[in-house]
């Protein structure tokens, strides 16, 4: 072509491009009027979308291995991996810890006496288990032909006996008027004989009455002074055996009374009455029954008056004793109480005690229910503290593991006070540090353990 422009097919790739670049080519020999749509702009020194792609990739490996390299230090660190999701976990918080230990009891009545048979015989029922009964009410008869007709014969010696004490005062007082009478007797003679002596002295002075005469009136006035002196004496013996014989008859009668009183008392108890306003807790025994005596026959139960019997065992109680406060657990609510009893010896490695309610007093409280009790034995202020579970145990109270970005530490500590749902750290830990308090006799004692999910 005379316009002198190069047209080679060599030429035409240049200009055009190749198919390679996505652009299409014109056919050899076809006869291009223009290259205006074929033009496009080319910026000079842009990157590709090869690099583009390259680099994109580039970054996402870096940037994985970025975000990767914490957990790998922490793996690459770590003695063991263990899955964490299973573990329990809890927090080391400062506050009130009360020492405390748990017991299990049951309500008892404080006053809950048993009745007896006072001898044998037939027994009849008046009420059941159960019943209300109210004080002095007839809960039972006891029938005993032998030991009423025993009363009756007792009272009829008695009788007998109070008779003879009377007739034992009457002859008493009998002799006593005899004898009276022979000392106002003796008394008279003896005035008479002196009035005699004085005449017959007076005729003998006067030369009328010979001696004889006046030696007899002298005898007579001694016979009578003799026999009043002897009066006397007689009266004397005979009132002290007159009040010896009342005084043995005072005592027959004492102890036929005492005789009486006694079977008397056996016979009013044939009759068992309610001691107090209660209700009757067991009976031992079916109506119209043989009983012996002393056999038991009902249980009363006082409803004014309840324990608390419990069992502690002997490693706890040691600090419990009379006095101890104590919170009882009786249908969802606390009461207060307080420790009144701790027997002395252990039976089946537990100890018995008494406590009782103080202040309010649950109104439907029944005989042998079950409670729970808390004995409190210190209280300790503003103490760190961790909830009481099995790491105790896996680390003997000397080792915790602490958690940290997913690594538990085995760290020393030192605890102290213990309560039913808390332990005192005294040593080792600050507050706020993430503890596991689950069981760590997996972890062997390893320093550092990953937790794996979590």
């Amino acid at each position: 072509m005379s316009s002198g422009h190069n047209h080679s097919p060599a030429h035409r790739a240049r200009v055009f491009g190749t198919a390679g670049d996505g652009i299409a080519l014109a056919p050899v020999g076809a006869v291009i009027t223009s290259t205006s749509p074929m033009d496009r702009p080319v910026s000079r020194g842009a990157l590709s979308r090869r690099t583009w792609l390259l680099l994109a990739s580039v970054l996402l490996v870096v940037g994985g291995l970025a975000m990767a390299w914490p957990s790998y230090r922490r793996a690459a660190s770590v003695d063991r991996a263990i899955d964490g999701a299973r573990l329990q976990i809890a927090p080391v918080t400062r506050g009130d810890l009360v020492r405390d230990a748990a017991a299990d009891g049951r309500i008892v009545s404080a006053n809950a006496p048993t009745l007896f048979a006072a001898t044998a015989g037939i027994v009849t029922l008046q009420a059941k288990a159960g019943d209300p009964v109210r004080q002095g009410q007839v809960l039972a008869t006891i029938e005993s032909p032998e030991l009423r007709s025993r009363l009756t014969q007792e009272r009829a010696t008695l009788q007998s006996l109070e008779v003879a004490l009377g007739r034992a005062h009457i002859n008493a007082r009998q002799s006593d008027r005899r004898n009276a009478s022979a000392i106002e007797l003796a008394e008279v003679r003896l005035q008479a004989a002196h009035r005699n002596l004085e005449r017959a002295k007076q005729t003998f002075d006067e030369g009328l009455l010979n001696k004889v005469d006046y030696e007899r009136a002298q005898d007579d006035v001694q016979l009578a002074d003799l026999e009043l002196k002897s009066a006397r004496e007689a009266r004397g013996l005979e009132k002290e055996t007159a009040e010896f014989e009342i005084r043995t008859q005072q005592l027959l009668q004492a102890r036929q009374a005492s005789l009486a009183d006694e079977m008397a008392r056996q016979v009013a108890q044939l009759t068992l009455v309610a001691p107090f306003d209660g209700l009757i807790g067991a009976i031992t025994v079916q109506d119209r029954d043989a009983v012996g005596a002393n056999q038991p026959v009902l249980t009363v139960v006082n409803l004014d008056a309840y324990e608390i019997e419990f069992s502690l065992p002997e490693n706890e109680a040691a600090e419990a004793g009379a006095g101890t406060p104590t919170r009882v657990l009786y249908e969802g609510r606390e009461y207060d109480g307080k420790v009144t009893a701790i027997s002395p010896s252990v039976s089946e490695s537990v100890v018995k005690g008494r406590a009782v309610f103080v202040g309010a007093t649950p109104p439907t409280l029944r005989q042998n229910q079950r409670v729970s009790l808390r004995l409190l034995f210190e209280t300790r202020s503003n103490v760190l503290m961790l909830p009481r579970a099995a790491f105790l145990q896996s680390g003997g109270g000397r080792l915790a593991y602490v958690v940290l970005d997913q690594v538990a530490t085995r760290t020393p500590i030192v605890t102290g006070a213990r309560s039913l749902s808390h332990v005192e750290i005294a040593e080792g830990l600050r507050p706020g540090d993430q503890v596991i308090v689950s069981d760590t006799s997996e972890f062997s004692g390893t320093q550092r353990v990953l937790l794996r999910n979590r």
